[in-house]
């Protein structure tokens, strides 16, 4: 899928070095549900990224990881996620990742918008983005996508998170 200035595609070992840029800057990995240790290099990079190539064909849309590019230049700057939050596995959470480079250029919000458009097409009635309370930049994010405040809880990841949801419905009209 694609956006005015973005394509969003699956993400492949070649993208090592871009997705390093994002999964090993610790501005990145401090704010990440669940957790995440900043990735130490390139190589550990190309494994994750194998991983997820290889887990994308089994999972059911619209759940998936994939790479944020830039159509002017073809560079990655980011990845989407929806994956099942825990710990019950029914709610679906929506996130970004982008290169602290980029920050502030409103590429989050694009390519989550048609993320979240696609998704509504792939019988899916909500989603959810949670954040740490701190994270004002994502806080942020979610509210330029239409997601409503739902509260704060710490069911999610064993974490104290704001949480965000949008409807199927938040888009019509």
């Amino acid at each position: 899928m694609s956006t005015d200035r973005l394509v969003i595609r699956d993400w492949t070992p070649d993208d090592a070095e871009a997705a390093f840029a994002v999964y090993g800057a610790e501005d990145v990995t401090h704010w990440l549900t669940p957790a995440m240790d900043r990735v130490g290099d390139i190589g550990a990079m190309r494994a994750v990224l194998h991983a997820w190539q290889e887990a994308q064909p089994n999972l059911p849309p619209p759940r998936g990881r994939w790479a944020v590019e830039r159509k002017e230049d073809g560079v990655v700057i980011g990845g989407l996620g929806i994956r099942l939050l825990p710990p019950f596995e029914e709610d679906l959470e929506l996130s970004w990742q982008l290169n602290p480079g980029v920050w502030g250029k409103g590429y989050a919000s694009e390519a989550a918008t048609a993320l979240i458009e696609w998704a509504f097409t792939q019988d899916t009635e909500e989603l959810f983005a949670v954040a740490r309370p701190n994270n004002t930049r994502a806080i942020a994010v979610a509210k330029r996508l239409g997601m409503q405040w739902v509260g704060e809880t710490d069911k999610y990841y064993n974490l104290r998170l704001q949480v965000y949801r949008i409807r199927q419905t938040d888009l019509i009209g």
